[in-house]
């Protein structure tokens, strides 16, 4: 009896897994591992409800290759190490596409992981698709055959934000202030490099660095730009640093423009109009939800119509599916190993512009026009508003692609 039962469970249990593997073998599942709690929690979960809402859309319209898309969160807690346990989670899970985007340190030790793991598994295939991580070592001395970047790396805004302060006459004194970690030190180094070079009338008058989210008055540091008599500020301060920062700023009067990376995060928008710094705070990225191009206000207006007032920050996102499907679609596969050489060298139609971008094969990063917004009152011309604020972003340059195309170091070992 004790047997036949065992017998009788047993062919359940094989016959769940048999569904369960034919579910899997129906399903591409994308392992998006980012923070999803703790200090990096509101960028990680504007990913992940990014994210389910492109497979949404997707499979409405039949999926990709017949099958339907699945996003599978893995909360890293923005940690290196954390990370590569999820990963390895992920592997053991199945998933062979990991998206993560936030933090160059978690980003440069998940490429090393999936190289490492896929020489030591030839022809199985686990792709690393980064969207945020953007230390130029990523794709310089680093690169990777099995990582592939979709946001501009620190050197490629720079030079877009220096071509930009080239056209601005105005601009004769720049006073750098960065976080004190290699992120923080890459902006400066280029900063201070392309400026040079673009710009040898522009002086830089301070380059400083503060400590990593542990300053709560960013005073005496501001009192240091307004001695300086700088015009302008280069900063990629984010998170609270950049909050506090434009707060002390505001607090002290301090009438400068504001050039960074990340103002359009959470929290930066509301930072900005409780300083009371209209126009004079902006920001390089691959795009605004008030950009010009009918096709993506349509997009975003129809994500935040479903997500009220989450902000829509990652056109990224858009432009590293839509490659990723494209790519799946040449190939006539889902796998790894088959679709990978498909992605390089892909010319595609950008998201925020409809302009081409390119994936450069020789390292794997994705050259496309990048845009120069600022923050502040918006007519009817820019209907979207962010937090609550009744401001919005409106874009007063854009970058075009060849613009913005940078040598590289990288030496990719191909398989």
């Amino acid at each position: 009896m004790k047997a036949a039962v065992f017998a009788a469970a047993l062919g359940l249990s094989l016959s769940g897994l048999a569904a369960q593997s034919a579910l899997a073998a129906g399903t591409i599942r994308i392992g998006y591992v980012d923070p999803l709690s703790g200090g990096g929690a509101s960028a990680g979960q504007i990913g992940l409800r990014e994210l389910d809402f492109i497979a949404r859309q997707v499979d409405a319209k039949g999926g990709v290759l017949g099958e339907k898309v699945k996003i599978v969160p893995y909360d890293n807690k923005l940690s290196p190490q954390t990370s590569l346990v999820q990963v390895q989670k992920a592997i053991d899970d199945g998933v062979d596409i990991i998206v993560q985007g936030t933090g160059s340190s978690v980003g440069s030790a998940i490429e090393s992981f999936v190289t490492r793991y896929n020489e030591r598994n030839p022809g199985k295939g686990v792709v690393y698709l980064n969207y945020g991580a953007i230390d130029p070592s990523i794709t310089n001395a680093n690169c990777s055959y099995w990582q592939f970047s979709f946001d501009a790396n620190v050197d490629v805004k720079m030079q877009a934000l220096t071509h930009f302060i080239h056209s601005q006459p105005d601009i004769k004194k720049v006073y750098l202030i960065n976080q004190d970690y290699d992120f923080g030190h890459s902006v400066a180094d280029a900063a201070a490099r392309m400026l040079k070079k673009q710009d040898p009338g522009v002086r830089i008058v301070g380059d400083e660095f503060h400590p990593l989210l542990k300053v709560t008055d960013f005073s005496p540091y501001i009192a240091k730009i307004k001695a300086s008599g700088a015009d302008s500020v280069i900063t990629a301060d984010w998170g609270q640093d950049l909050a506090l920062l434009l707060k002390a700023a505001g607090d002290a009067g301090l009438k400068v423009n504001w050039y960074t990376y990340y103002a359009g995060l959470p929290g930066g928008p509301t930072a900005i109009k409780q300083a009371n710094l209209p126009d004079r705070v902006f920001q390089v990225n691959e795009g605004v939800n008030n950009v010009s191009y009918a096709p993506a206000r349509r997009m975003a207006a129809t994500y935040i119509a479903s997500h009220k007032d989450d902000p829509f920050f990652y056109p990224k996102l858009f432009n590293l599916t839509g490659m990723l499907f494209q790519a799946m679609r040449e190939a006539g596969s889902t796998e790894p190993v088959k679709f990978v050489p498909k992605l390089e060298g892909m010319r595609y139609k950008t998201f925020s512009s409809g302009e081409p971008g390119f994936m450069r094969a020789s390292d794997h990063q994705l050259f496309q026009p990048l845009f120069i917004s600022t923050f502040g009152p918006v007519g009817g011309a820019h209907p979207f508003l962010d937090e609550g604020t009744g401001w919005g972003w409106k874009v007063v340059a854009k970058i075009p692609s060849k613009a913005t195309v940078l040598p590289t170091t990288c030496h990719m070992k191909r398989p």
